[in-house]
């Protein structure tokens, strides 16, 4: 029989037992969180706290009577909080010291995207900026940079402009919201700011903590609120992959704190994730970590995103950290290698074949004594999204006589059987490089090629320019690289890449480990691959060029920045 839930009038109080009794499924630190709230209201009296009913009942009753959603599904309607985030507004608001001002200093939110912590995020700041009773109140929504800061700033805008009783009390002056009855502002602030001295914090929102480089920030808001009487600090951010940083650095005090490690009656916090040793392939676990499943969290995405991260070794970390709130590294391996085999369809890639075809080239050039890759895509005439992939792999002739080159005995069997070539000496000859690269352009129908911004890079693009080649140059960072990486993903999961099976390449995909960066974009690690990956590189090269003639916007302007 399930267990009936007590009639309990406090929305805080009431999710807190729903979440230890077990009706609602959560992890350990969401129960840990609910724990806490509970045996405060038993026990908190000793420490001179007490949580005030009223004030949370009116704080969370502020966003269904004054704000408004403004985008998606609900756009229009009013906001009524959820339970969990009617326990964490109820609890932020309605915990008091015996002096009668707010207990929690800093609010901590941990939990993955699309659960709309943005969109709370966003009342809470102004909610603490137009009826917190605080005169002059300064309120930001901070971030690494003033864009970042304008998605929460921006939400909060849209809910003053949809809400008459707010827009009688606040005026809109590009990103400043102000009230002139109380002097009071609210506005977004980066950390690419000309400067932040000067601040007078009463509230500060932490938009994505976990994409903060360094402390800095938090350094400023945290000094900024030394003249106020009970400022606020609220942090929501999705699980990152540095643990250097300032964000992991709050999520640990926040476990220490929920797990009775240490005592700080000012830290509110609440950590939404899965337990470990849950399977994260797992429906039934998807709930824990995302209080919104089944409302603004799509089962249906939730699978499709977890199907990919089943054959994408790298989907998997983006998956379980930007959707299940895990923590993960920065550099995972990338690509299945059954995966990889299944984009060989039987259709051979030889020279032969491709003679005359249309095709786009990816230079990645090695330093001295590494492997240079070059390879070229040619789109198939009849299906655009399928490409066949032509190879060609040059390494210095001393690299097959070095007794320290752990790939000696693989570099001799390639070179035997014709999928590498070698150039005399021990470092590579670029000409050779160059005139394999002009014959091609004979042979194919070239239309144009990427090549990497390396200074050793910049005469031969120039020598290849001089031969009518179009050659643009193309950085390495997760800018230029992530669009065509992910879009490599796309098409080998619909089986729409031919490699031939060439057995360079696929050694090189076996050993190629990507980066993931805060906003989840991706790039090969070179770094830290367990092998040599150029020619992986080389091929989203030549993908980048496909995708900008199909249609994406070309911002290149031939070898301009090199």
């Amino acid at each position: 029989m399930a267990k009936r839930a007590p009639k309990i009038k406090c929305q805080v109080e009431r999710y807190a037992r729903d979440v230890v009794e077990g009706r609602i499924v959560a992890c350990k630190w969401v129960k840990l969180a609910c724990r806490r709230h509970l045996d405060d209201l038993q026990n908190g009296q000793d420490r001179g706290l007490y949580f005030d009913q009223a004030v949370a009942a009116k704080s969370i009753q502020f966003f269904e009577l004054f704000l408004v959603h403004s985008k998606g599904e609900w756009s229009g309607q009013p906001f009524a909080l959820e339970p969990w985030e009617a326990f964490v507004v109820g609890s932020i608001f309605g915990w008091k010291r015996a002096d009668g001002l707010r207990r929690f200093r800093t609010g901590y939110n941990e939990i993955p995207r699309k659960n709309g912590k943005s969109t709370l995020a966003a009342g809470i700041g102004l909610k603490l900026f137009v009826v917190d009773h605080e005169p002059g109140a300064e309120v930001y929504s901070a971030a690494t940079k003033r864009d970042q800061a304008r998605i929460v700033h921006g939400e909060a805008v849209r809910m003053v402009k949809s809400s008459q009783e707010l827009r009688r009390r606040v005026e809109i002056f590009r990103d400043n919201l102000n009230v002139p009855a109380t002097a009071s502002k609210y506005e977004p602030l980066g950390a690419d700011a000309d400067t932040m001295d000067g601040l007078n914090i009463h509230a500060a929102i932490v938009d994505e903590l976990h994409a903060h480089k360094t402390r800095a920030m938090m350094d400023v808001l945290e000094t900024g609120t030394g003249a106020r009487r009970q400022p606020l600090i609220y942090v929501i951010t999705t699980a990152g992959s540095n643990r250097e940083s300032i964000c992991w650095e709050y999520h640990e005090r926040t476990e220490k704190v929920l797990s009775g490690v240490i005592q700080d009656d000012t830290w509110f916090g609440i950590i939404y994730t899965v337990d470990e040793g849950d399977d994260w392939r797992d429906p039934v676990v998807w709930a824990k970590a995302n209080p919104n499943y089944g409302i603004s969290v799509k089962p249906d995405d939730l699978q499709r995103k977890c199907d990919k991260a089943r054959q994408m070794p790298a989907a998997q970390n983006a998956f379980m950290r930007l959707h299940l709130n895990v923590w993960t590294q920065q550099v995972t391996r990338w690509v299945d290698l059954t995966v990889w085999d299944a984009n060989c369809n039987g259709h051979p890639v030889t020279d032969e074949v491709l003679a005359g075809r249309r095709g786009y080239g990816g230079l990645d050039l090695s330093s001295v004594s590494d492997l240079t890759a070059w390879v070229l895509a040619f789109p198939r005439e009849d299906d655009p999204e399928f490409l066949d992939l032509l190879c060609r792999f040059w390494v210095p002739e001393a690299k097959l006589h070095d007794t320290h080159n752990r790939y000696r005995d693989q570099y001799h069997a390639w070179v035997r059987q014709g999928f590498l070539k070698t150039t005399p000496g021990d470092a590579i000859d670029y000409a050779f490089i160059k005139a394999q690269i002009l014959a091609d352009a004979q042979q194919f129908q070239v239309v144009d090629l990427n090549i990497d911004r390396l200074f050793q890079a910049h005469q031969l693009a120039m020598e290849l320019a001089d031969e009518g080649l179009e050659v643009i140059g193309l950085g390495q960072g997760f800018l230029s690289m992530s669009t065509p990486s992910k879009e490599l993903e796309r098409r080998l999961l619909k089986r729409q890449i031919n490699h031939g099976g060439n057995p360079v390449l696929r050694w090189m995909m076996d050993s190629t480990a990507v980066k993931l960066d805060p906003a989840g974009n991706i790039k090969p690690d070179k770094g830290n691959s367990q092998g040599k990956i150029d020619g992986i590189v080389a091929a989203i090269m030549a993908l980048d060029r496909v995708m900008r003639h199909g249609g994406k916007t070309d911002t290149d302007q031939g070898f301009v920045g090199l």
